[in-house]
């Protein structure tokens, strides 16, 4: 007898049909999912000891579901829970459950979003998503694309810029053409440096901004920077302002980058990855993302704040398809390729960095339908209001303090650590000890130099009770371990 895979099966082992593996599959799924935020958030194991207990290069008979349930129960046992109130530590938590439903979904159909005769449903959702983001941000006319991720999408922004800046570049590559040079807040994101690697710019050619007292692009050092570049000969093409800078949350002003920006002619860039929610909720869009539909381009994460299930964003430019066309396609693709009746897109891999794509449209449209902007507006600043009582609940403690003041929904704080004592060092060991203890897992990050506990709320799961818990449990592991010391 053979399993639908192809393997050959005991006989005795072929007695779970596909609906009772659905079955049993869903009882899994569901008691996971009501017990994630009971408990530790994770089940601490150095490596050596996780290795020894989940005993992987064990014997398993082939086609034997039980076995392979045991797995998958053990996979769960041991996974970090980032549904739990204990897990702030990253910019994403958890996952909405209609995005899960999504997510199953898109798995059972097992399709490759790149073309619409193999995507019907996911391409037309993917363009009407997009649409509807291009019309949010203000770039009603424009075109976008879903990618991996921002890391992605900053890259693909370079891209599209250097080819824009450098009509030849595609086919005789960077030789002999004029050095081309981008500019990035010196607290951006790594996956800047990466871009200008992978794009043949090199690292010296991505020039780091000083960064102002609030963590934002020093504008009047990027002048000074620009206007050095170009004496010497230099192209300045591609300028990042950063939406929520990755450990501070700073914002990088828009509207003197876009002045600049008139003498220079750059490519101005938004990397929304973790702050680009604000444009849900027109208040805080407002306040954070003045002028952002005058930029060039903006990429969004939703797997960030909106809490989709991972990996899911969006890249957004000004200008039309043909653009990204350019950039992105090469070679004959005519043999997977088709164009529209009327000359439109009809393909979105046409307009993609990659072949095979992922559908990540029906987990973001099903979430869109579900909470819709008000919805998400409403966990925006949710989130920014827990911070702010973070904050104050910090300022006000005796033994913790803040580092920075906070910009927006970074929270930058420590244990205050006695005269003489290694604050780094402490607070590294209090984040240790909590992670150890399955209490709670809180990211760190330098800012000028000095360490900080850096807390993140995108977790609906937590609230002004789970706060208040969180920073008891930081305290009173500071105090424990100086009672030791």
């Amino acid at each position: 007898m053979y399993n639908q895979s192809g393997y050959g099966m005991n006989k005795q082992k072929e007695q779970m049909k596909p609906e009772q593996v659905f079955s049993r599959l869903a009882q899994l799924a569901s008691r996971y999912h009501q017990q994630q935020g009971q408990g530790d958030y994770v089940v601490y194991l150095e490596p050596g000891e996780l290795q020894q207990r989940l005993d992987l290069a064990r014997e398993s008979q082939s086609g034997d579901w039980e076995e392979l349930f045991r797995w998958v129960e053990s996979y769960l046992h041991y996974a970090v829970k980032t549904g739990h109130p204990g897990y702030i530590n990253r910019m994403w938590a958890g996952a909405n459950l209609p995005s899960i439903i999504g997510e199953m979904v898109t798995a059972l159909t097992n399709t490759s979003a790149c073309t619409y005769e193999t995507a019907p449903v996911s391409t037309l959702m993917e363009k009407y998503l997009i649409q509807t983001m291009l019309n949010l941000v203000g770039f009603p006319h424009g075109v976008g694309q879903m990618t991996t991720g921002s890391s992605n999408a900053n890259m693909i922004a370079m891209l599209a810029a250097r080819n824009r800046h450098c009509q030849s570049v595609k086919e005789q590559g960077l030789f002999g053409q004029q050095e081309l040079f981008a500019f990035v807040n010196e607290e951006a994101h790594y996956s800047l440096d990466r871009a200008a690697n992978i794009l043949g710019l090199g690292s010296d050619h991505l020039i780091k901004v000083p960064a102002d007292s609030r963590g934002r692009m020093d504008a009047r050092a990027l002048a000074e920077e620009l206007e050095r570049i170009s004496k010497a000969g230099g192209k300045p093409f591609f300028v990042t302002a950063t939406a929520g800078t990755t450990v501070r949350g700073g914002y990088d002003h828009l509207e003197p980058l876009l002045a600049l920006r008139e003498r220079y002619s750059y490519w101005l860039h938004v990397d929304g990855a973790w702050g680009g929610s604000v444009v849900f909720s027109p208040k805080l869009r407002a306040y954070y993302l003045p002028d952002l539909e005058q930029a060039d381009s903006f990429t969004l994460d939703f797997h960030k704040m909106p809490g989709t299930a991972l990996m899911c964003n969006v890249l957004l430019m000004q200008g039309n398809c043909s653009m990204l066309r350019q950039a992105l396609s090469a070679g004959d693709e005519s043999y997977i390729f088709r164009e529209g009746e009327d000359g439109s897109v009809r393909d979105l891999g046409t307009l993609s960095l990659q072949c095979g794509r992922r559908v990540d449209s029906l987990k973001w449209f099903l979430d869109w339908k579900f909470y819709g902007r008000e919805g998400m507006a409403r966990r925006v600043e949710g989130y920014l209001k827990l911070c702010e009582y973070a904050q104050a609940q910090i300022e006000r403690h005796d033994v913790l303090e803040m580092v920075v003041p906070r910009e927006s929904f970074n929270v930058c704080f420590r244990f205050r650590a006695p005269a003489g004592m290694d604050a780094a060092g402490l607070n590294t060991a209090i984040r240790e000890r909590m992670q150890q203890q399955g209490r709670y897992l809180v990211g760190t990050g330098f800012v000028k130099g000095e360490l900080a506990l850096r807390l993140l709320i995108t977790n609906i799961r937590v609230g002004r009770p789970e706060i208040d818990d969180f920073l008891a449990t930081v305290a009173r592991t500071g105090r424990e371990i100086l009672a030791t010391a």
